[in-house]
């Protein structure tokens, strides 16, 4: 009985997937800013995040039918973006302007992103220095620490839900993100 109503969820989840997906223009609406948002953090470049961006959306729309609704929507387009950004990464060819990226995202922009809360000015400065310094740490990180880290702190992201994304044991995935936070910490002068 157990299998049947799983099987029925299953089957219920897919046909809501394919029905956000049958408007795709509500999809890169809703969906975009968290994409962009999780390559912006994890490559630091501006440029590079909007066209893999760009190119997540382009792959998802090609490869929508192939869709099997095993995860989330939100799932889905995240593993697509986890996969460009390591086909990004590893190419060659963009090695070079990997080194020389001057339109880099500055790191007060990102500092930005430290809400409001109606704090003092002080607390703000204060905050958002901090903010800095994690990002500076983060650029330390092995590529799959900064994943993890980004997809847990930035995107709040469950670890299942990661280890699903990135394809990765829920273990690994526990071990990377305990690394990544130990290095922060030990960059920001901070113990346990």
């Amino acid at each position: 009985m157990e299998e049947i109503a799983g099987n029925e969820l299953a089957i219920e989840k897919r046909e809501q997937a394919m029905l956000e997906l049958a408007d795709f223009d509500e999809v890169v609406r809703v969906y975009r800013p968290r994409i962009l948002r999780f390559l912006l953090s994890s490559l630091t470049d501006r440029d590079a995040a909007e066209a893999l961006t760009q190119e997540c959306f382009l792959k998802a729309w090609s490869a929508r039918h192939q869709f099997r609704g095993e995860s989330s929507l939100s799932t889905w387009l995240t593993r697509i973006a986890v996969n460009l950004m390591r086909d990004h990464l590893r190419s060659r060819s963009l090695l070079f302007w990997q080194k020389t990226r001057g339109t880099s995202l500055d790191v007060m922009d990102i500092s930005d992103w430290v809400p409001d809360g109606r704090s003092s000015p002080e607390s703000v400065a204060v905050a958002r220095n901090r903010v800095a310094e994690v990002w500076r740490a983060l650029k330390d990180l092995s590529a799959h620490q900064r994943t993890v880290f980004v997809l847990r702190f930035v995107e709040e992201m469950e670890l299942e839900e990661i280890a699903t994304t990135i394809g990765m044991n829920l273990s690994t995935v526990k071990s990377h993100l305990y690394r990544a936070l130990a290095a922060i910490r030990e960059r920001l002068g901070e113990t346990k």
